[in-house]
């Protein structure tokens, strides 16, 4: 029985099947080998690095020379900024533009590493709990701090509902201070989920690309999922900021 199970073991070893779609979000240490410690250079900073530097070689030096007919950097610069601008105006009004610089930075950094992610070979960081939460947990940590700042304890009036009947005020607001507290949960799990669920599908893809038969119908699902991921890439940048938008709304105006 013992010969039969390592047979069968190796002949699964040897088959074009043995693939495993999650090895790709496996953080290694970029010089050397050994364990990950807490100063330890991995894959993770080489490509949270380079999602900073294409950052700033777009925003910054691609716009160092502006021109009244933009050319390609600036072009994308601008469009980036009217966006985000545009949104934070929409969502939390004027008095929410003195904080775009902060959700600004935020989008481009989660769209750019979602971009990045996308090169082959590469390492999609936001794929990481740990990259995502800690964006999460800024984002909750800078609205929580800012409302009793700006609205001292009325800031609590975010969490009792007033229009509602009585009798269910103080049930209503025990759920709202769960639910926003859950906030920064579902905030980094949505973004890493969704981007790691992705890649995780286009390797599977890949790994059946191997067999003769069925490799012309995986090229064509690898395909469709990269164009389907470079949509989500996007979207999950643009769902996290309008979030942040929401959520520092609320903060701003914690009675409407």
């Amino acid at each position: 029985m013992a010969t039969e199970t390592h047979g069968a073991e190796a002949a699964a070893e040897g088959s074009s099947l043995v693939f495993h779609p999650m090895d790709q979000f496996i953080v290694k240490p970029l010089f050397g080998h050994g364990d990950v410690g807490m100063f330890t250079i991995t894959n993770v900073t080489l490509w949270l690095a380079l999602a900073i530097l294409a950052i700033f070689v777009m925003m910054v030096l691609g716009t160092s020379r502006r021109a009244v007919v933009p050319g390609r950097s600036q072009s994308v610069a601008e469009l980036a900024y009217g966006f985000v601008h545009k949104m934070v105006e929409d969502v939390t009004g004027k008095d929410g533009l003195k904080y775009f610089p902060y959700i600004m930075t935020l989008f481009m950094f989660i769209v750019t590493a979602n971009f990045l992610g996308l090169i082959p070979m590469s390492f999609t960081t936001t794929s990481h709990f740990a990259v995502t939460v800690v964006l999460a947990l800024a984002v909750f940590l800078t609205v929580t701090i800012l409302g009793f700042v700006k609205n001292g304890a009325s800031f609590l009036g975010l969490f009792w509902v007033s229009s509602a009947p009585l009798a269910l005020r103080p049930i209503l607001a025990i759920i709202e201070l769960i639910s926003y507290f859950v906030r920064p949960v579902s905030h980094s799990i949505r973004l890493a989920g969704n981007v790691m669920a992705g890649h995780a599908v286009i390797k599977v893809f890949a790994g059946f690309a191997a067999i003769a038969a069925i490799s012309p119908i995986s090229v064509l699902a690898i395909t469709a999922m990269y164009g389907l991921e470079v949509l989500v890439a996007f979207i999950q940048a643009y769902v996290f900021t309008i979030l942040t938008c929401v959520y520092l709304k609320d903060a701003l105006h914690p009675h409407h």
